[in-house]
């Protein structure tokens, strides 16, 4: 997809302010335990799959809802989208709100099925 140069410019500014992780590095987090999942794309998107484990907190939502379904403000979480840029926005407006350990997903959904990691076909949870 071709993004907007303001978009794009958007992005880089929040990717500047947060920290991404590879794929492989999320998978390990994930499976050690330390670390949730949050897919931040929309509904359309994840009903075509999803990285196995993700909870779904679109990006429209997610600011409003975070807190009722992850209240601890330490507990670590890895966000993706599409293509990463999605999830370092909400990445950055969660850092804000005072959680402390907020991950982006470098390349989002494309890199981790890139690299062939787990998904799931349907809907999240």
């Amino acid at each position: 997809m071709k993004h907007s140069p303001a978009f794009q410019q958007l992005c880089e500014t929040a990717r500047r302010q947060i920290q991404e992780i590879t794929p492989e590095l999320a998978l390990a987090r994930l499976e050690s335990g330390q670390a949730t999942l949050i897919d931040v794309r929309e509904d359309h998107e994840v009903s075509q799959g999803r990285i196995r484990g993700a909870h779904h907190l679109g990006r429209g939502i997610l600011e409003r809802d975070v807190e009722n379904q992850f209240p601890d403000k330490d507990q670590e979480l890895i966000l993706y989208c599409g293509g990463g840029y999605r999830s370092a926005l909400s990445a950055l407006n969660l850092q804000t709100m005072g959680y402390t350990k907020i991950l982006s997903l470098a390349g989002g959904w494309r890199s981790w099925n890139e690299k062939a990691l787990p998904t799931d076909p349907g809907p999240s949870s």
